[in-house]
């Protein structure tokens, strides 16, 4: 029976490849959704590790996660420096890691920090940053940049860089009187921290040192030697990201620094604001979900319809099946392997399609979003949803084959006018 069904299927190809290719459309889109839904989540638990507190102007946990770790956004407002100083010098805190945002190169974020940023930052399963090539910055106009960086624009170690002002792809106003150089180049991380251009806090000032109120003043232009021996202690900066001695005091520290009276700020913990994260995407992430089983619905539909509308001109065929001694039975089987064959050929065609949709789209949402969306093999939760669809093919096969199995051999023998 299953030569006979795929003869016939070979037969009826134009048809058959049309169903396949529905089915295959439907099953690479729910597993592209659902792989992009699971790498993304993954990709963003996995951003931020061993950080206690995020903390910024007041504004809302969720656009302070944003601003501060994915770099999607932007402050309300800055922390003043000595405010910086006032958390830092807490019996309770560890550690604390500066983080300037508002410029830009070449489309990817300047982050202004310190040192500790590379002493103490932590990604994936708490794994540090590690410097692939040349070294930590040391001068004001050093720069450590990420490996999306280097790898799309080419840069090596010693390579100029011209920091523009403000944060679009677009550089309206460059700070082109001091140039940074590329000191150091940091290994992969599959975080934003790979499309990031990391200067030192000096080196955000440094490189203000001729603005007054957000523009440069005309005939002003100091070398940068002299910039050098400036007090390039900075005003302010844009968030704070701390860790503390012991985790007991997550809580007590949180509040002190929500009530702090010298000025509103904002303390979050990373993983209850991802939480708020999730729970704001969850409503589109279902939406998502929905549309694609409907998309795999279509499909069966239309495997139902290809084998519906060839019964008529199969009649014959069916009662020439009859009458060489096929039962009702048979005919009936044999329209249901003919559904499960070309459901599981859609099946595979569609497993296809998903793996060549993730790897170009995974290219996509590493360069614009720092997302890692990985190769992987299907795996426990990809199965069932192919066991289903398989299952879902094998039942759509089932009213076209009853239809088949209450024809009778006569109305295959009879000619209609």
């Amino acid at each position: 029976m299953i030569g006979i069904a795929w003869r016939s299927i070979c037969n009826r190809w134009p048809t058959a490849l049309l169903a396949v290719l529905a089915i295959a459309m439907s099953v690479a889109l729910i597993l592209t959704v659902e792989k992009v839904r699971r790498d993304a989540r993954s990709s963003f638990t996995q951003t931020v590790s061993g950080t206690d507190l995020i903390v910024g102007a007041r504004s809302g946990a969720i656009q302070l996660l944003l601003y501060s770790v994915f770099r999607i956004g932007n402050a309300t407002n800055n922390i003043s420096w000595e405010s910086v100083e006032d958390i830092k010098n807490r019996p309770a805190v560890d550690w604390l890691i500066p983080i300037s945002l508002g410029d830009s190169h070449a489309g990817f974020r300047v982050v202004g920090t310190s040192k500790d940023y590379f002493t103490h930052f932590r990604y994936g399963d708490k794994q540090p940053l590690k410097i692939a090539k040349g070294a930590i910055f040391d001068d004001v106009f050093d720069a450590v940049i990420g490996s999306q960086v280097a790898a799309q624009l080419g840069y090596e170690v010693n390579t100029p860089i011209v920091v523009a002002h403000g944060t679009g792809s677009v550089a309206l106003v460059e700070h082109d009187r001091q140039p940074f150089r590329v000191s150091g180049i940091l290994a992969p991380t599959g975080t934003p921290v790979d499309q990031a251009v990391h200067v030192s806090l000096e080196g955000i000032e440094a490189m203000h040192v001729d603005w007054r109120n957000g523009a440069e003043v005309k005939g002003e232009g100091t070398d940068s030697d002299t910039i050098r021996r400036m007090d390039l202690k900075p005003a302010a900066v844009t968030a704070l990201l701390v860790g503390l001695k012991s985790r007991a005091a997550v809580f007590r520290e949180q509040r002190a620094i929500n009530t702090y009276r010298e000025e509103p700020l904002l303390a979050v913990l990373p993983g209850v604001a991802l939480q708020q994260l999730w729970n704001l995407v969850g409503v589109a992430e279902k939406a998502l979900l929905i549309v694609s089983i409907c998309v795999v619905f279509a499909g069966l539909v239309n495997l139902m319809s290809v084998l519906l509308a060839g019964l008529n001109e199969r009649r014959r065929e069916m009662a020439v099946l009859r009458s060489a001694g096929a039962r009702p039975g048979h005919v009936f089987l044999l329209l249901c392997i003919e559904s499960t064959v070309l459901t599981l050929g859609g099946i595979i065609a569609g497993l296809a399609l998903h793996y060549v949709l993730v790897a170009l789209g995974s290219l996509f949402m590493q360069n614009q979003y720092g997302i890692t969306i990985g190769l992987a093999p299907p795996d426990l939760t990809d199965l069932k949803i192919l066991l289903a669809i398989a299952i879902a093919g094998l039942l759509a096969g089932t009213l076209p084959a009853l239809q088949a199995y209450r024809k009778s051999l006569a109305d295959g023998l009879t000619q209609r006018l």
